[in-house]
């Protein structure tokens, strides 16, 4: 199944994958062969250190290879913004408190619930799919049903919204 993210969700994503590849990968690969040279493997700890971390760096590109495969990569500043969409940032009304909140909808690997930035396939992005400035919907949550109001769609950036963004530090390994 394709998954959805944004051009610059992909772009991180291979940012990744060759910066694990071209440098982690070969650095801790030398790493490992140093300490083979220093005698028996089974007790030492450099070399049993290096070598779970080449399997984790293993396990890492291979996760990573299979997301890019999958990646439908969508550009939502391209499309138009008057129903929700994969992109939209929403701000709604909870119709029982009169709260406002604003919501981005984006790819699952982009997502931090925490920021406003949630997943397309999360229940409430997709009760709000679809609908336009003014609809109201409800969505069932553990403490029940709550309705909201559309308020505005608009689009904005993930990428100048989200304050976690990925830097090739978060890549290395210590």
């Amino acid at each position: 199944m394709k998954e959805p993210m944004s051009l610059e969700g992909y772009d991180a994503l291979v940012e990744e994958f060759k910066y694990l590849l071209e440098v982690e990968k070969p650095k801790t690969a030398e790493e490992k062969l140093v300490a083979a040279a220093l005698g028996d493997r089974s007790e030492n700890a450099d070399y049993q250190a290096a070598k779970e971390k080449l399997r984790f760096i293993d396990k890492r590109l291979f996760y990573l290879n299979k997301m890019i495969q999958n990646a439908k990569v969508i550009d939502p500043s391209l499309h138009g913004h008057e129903r929700v969409s994969f992109g939209s940032s929403v701000t709604v009304i909870d119709l029982d408190t009169d709260e406002t909140q604003c919501f981005t909808i984006c790819g699952v690997l982009e997502s931090e619930p925490e920021n406003g930035l949630i997943s397309v396939h999360s229940p409430l992005a997709k009760a709000m799919l679809g609908h336009h400035v003014g609809d109201e919907f409800k969505i069932q949550l553990p403490k029940g049903i709550k309705e909201y109001e559309i308020e505005a769609i608009e689009y904005k950036n993930i990428y100048t919204l989200k304050k976690n963004i990925r830097t090739k530090s978060d890549y290395t390994f210590h």
